[in-house]
């Protein structure tokens, strides 16, 4: 018989899915236990069993302690605890080797991302999709953070197409199979949406609601934003190596078209161009051309080199459960 969930959206029973909920938590404690019982909520309709894997990023404040209370509530939270602060996309992918069931979501720990809005997603992935994000309505961020996210989604186009990039979030949700294109990755520069594109063409977005933050502030401080930029822009993109070319091919078409027209000065008019600050000039803007090309090609190197030391995406300190039980075949094979 067919079970409607909350949201008026109508699946058979034996079509109902197994979860894997993915949160990065950073300083949430205050929103932790609220989110967690929404998802209960919700997941009791739209899941014949479900997990939640929190990943605490090593942040300050009494969030762990909250994540093991809550865990030692209900054993289908599950918490891991960073070593120290990796970033939003590393601890996502540490949920995401841990999990154990076929689909897995992942989502904000702020209350931005309705966990009403799953079934949506859910019903949207049933069409034959692999990967579907919720779209905001209407974001509800800093500014600073909105031209960060132009900047990925401009990176992501070519790999998803033009309209689905301009709807990524970190509402996502995707089949867990897809995480065998990345089984072997261990580079520290992580983009999720990057990765899922390693094992999948299709992508979906369904717009959704997007709540305004009630509790504390953002963990994207400016540096965060534009290390996170550049990550995506030079850890997976060879963009800045062709601008690097054009740079320079324009720079030489400019110096012949100049000495073009120096000498025919010379030739038609008898004199020269006037001398030291013309030249000085000249010389500054190719040397600044140079310096350019060399230094995204130093940026490429020193990520060669960084690969190479076999820097671990993260490391996980402790947890609320057991990383050797045979439910963590994916996460011990990766380890």
């Amino acid at each position: 018989m067919p079970i409607f969930y909350p949201t008026g959206l109508a699946v058979q029973e034996s079509e109902f899915p197994r979860l894997s909920v993915v949160i990065p938590a950073f300083r949430s404690e205050k929103t932790l236990p609220e989110l967690c019982n929404r998802l209960a909520k919700v997941l009791q309709y739209a899941s014949a069993e479900y997990e939640i894997i929190i990943v605490e990023d090593s942040g300050s404040g009494q969030t762990w302690q909250v994540i093991q209370e809550l865990a030692a509530v209900d054993d289908r939270i599950r918490g891991l605890l960073h070593s120290r602060n990796y970033g939003q996309h590393n601890a996502i992918l540490s949920g995401i080797r841990v999990a154990r069931f076929e689909i897995i979501i992942t989502m904000d720990d702020d209350l931005q991302n309705p966990p009403e809005e799953i079934p949506a997603l859910l019903a949207k992935l049933a069409e034959g999709f692999d990967v579907v994000y919720g779209a905001p309505l209407q974001e509800k961020h800093g500014i600073l953070r909105n031209v960060a996210s132009r900047i990925t989604k401009r990176m992501l186009e070519n790999a998803m197409g033009e309209e689905v990039s301009r709807h990524i979030s970190a509402f996502r949700i995707f089949r867990t199979h897809l995480r065998e294109a990345f089984r072997d990755y261990r580079n520290p520069f992580i983009s999720i949406d990057v990765l899922l594109t390693w094992g999948t063409t299709r992508f979906a977005a369904i717009p959704v609601r997007h709540d305004a933050r009630t509790v504390g502030t953002s963990g994207y401080t400016l540096s965060k934003l534009v290390r996170h930029t550049l990550n995506m822009v030079t850890g997976y993109s060879v963009f800045p190596l062709q601008l690097a070319s054009w740079t320079g091919f324009l720079f030489t078409l400019f110096g012949i078209g100049l000495l073009i027209y120096i000498v025919g000065r010379y030739l038609f008019y008898g004199s020269n161009v006037a001398g030291f600050p013309f030249l000085a000039s000249i010389i500054s803007i190719f040397a600044g051309a140079q310096m350019f090309a060399i230094g995204i090609m130093g940026e490429y190197l020193a990520r060669m080199h960084v690969n190479n030391m076999g820097r671990p995406s993260a490391v996980i300190r402790e947890t609320t459960f057991s990383l050797h039980d045979p439910a963590n075949k994916e996460y011990r094979e990766s380890d």
